[in-house]
């Protein structure tokens, strides 16, 4: 085992340098880098893993976690959501990982045979493939509950209608029919409540609804400047005071798609 270190941030991170639907990631400057041959991959044509731990880690074993691939950039994340919310999820909880990236215009064998549906995130716990954001936070808290990222339930669908709003928005080609305003009016709503009750939505500390709604709200902001023009209102400032303090999180940066992905993702319902 040959391995180069380098001196960590602070939040962890893995990815795994694979072929045959695999890609490779940039790594950043500031990783431990170690290359590791194992069966396990063997079996999927992979001939070395690469994997980056911070020093901040769980000792436990990286969890392998496969996530959608750039649809634009080589060996990058691409633009799904509900992958940067479980991402986001391992990184605020200092968890280290080792990410897939699959190619979903060309899912590749093994992929389908560990979810036959073809959709992402799935992350590997206690052994079994597991698929679904939803269940995969549930039980990374459950099995992992520090820091706990637990949202009270009566706060838990606080702006949860603002992504379909914005999605009736940017499909909209007519723009008399409502959809504005209807997107508008959620904001609105996020607004004061954050106003009240902020600066996040469980208070003082992050939680999983805002790990569920931060890469919702990062769509929102590219696919609407990109296609609309459009942009929050000034006069909802805690809305984007929200938007802000989440995007600039450390975990949020390392996990976020690229605009251009973003675009693309957006595009076939834009112009369909």
């Amino acid at each position: 085992m040959s391995t180069a270190r380098i001196q960590p941030t602070a939040c962890s991170l893995s990815s795994t340098v694979r072929h045959l639907g695999f890609f490779n990631l940039r790594l950043p400057r500031s990783a431990a880098v170690s290359f590791n041959s194992f069966d396990r991959v063997r079996r999927y044509g992979i001939r070395k893993a690469l994997t980056v731990s911070m020093s901040t880690a769980s000792s436990s074993d990286p969890l392998e976690i496969l996530v959608k691939a750039s649809v634009t950039t080589p060996n990058k994340l691409g633009d799904c959501p509900f992958c940067q919310r479980v991402l986001l999820t391992l990184e605020e909880k200092h968890l280290p990982y080792d990410l897939k990236l699959v190619d979903l215009t060309n899912k590749p064998e093994w992929f389908l045979k560990i979810n036959s549906k073809g959709t992402v995130p799935v992350i590997k716990l206690d052994e079994k493939w597991m698929p679904d954001s939803d269940v995969i936070t549930q039980a990374l808290e459950e099995k992992y509950p520090n820091p706990p990222l637990g949202t009270p339930p009566e706060k838990s669908s606080v702006g949860s209608k603002i992504f379909s709003t914005f999605i009736g928005f940017l499909k909209s080609k007519d723009a008399s029919d409502g959809t504005e305003q209807a997107l508008i009016e959620e904001l609105r709503s996020f607004n004061d409540y954050i106003k009240e009750n902020g600066p996040f939505v469980n208070g003082k500390e992050v939680s999983a609804v805002d790990l569920s709604l931060g890469p919702k709200l990062h769509h929102l902001e590219i696919a609407l400047g990109h296609y609309k023009n459009w942009s929050v209102p000034d006069s909802l400032p805690y809305t984007k005071a929200y938007m802000k303090s989440i995007f600039s999180r450390d975990s949020f940066i390392k996990t976020r798609a690229q605009p251009e992905d973003v675009i693309a993702g957006w595009r076939p319902k834009v112009l369909g």
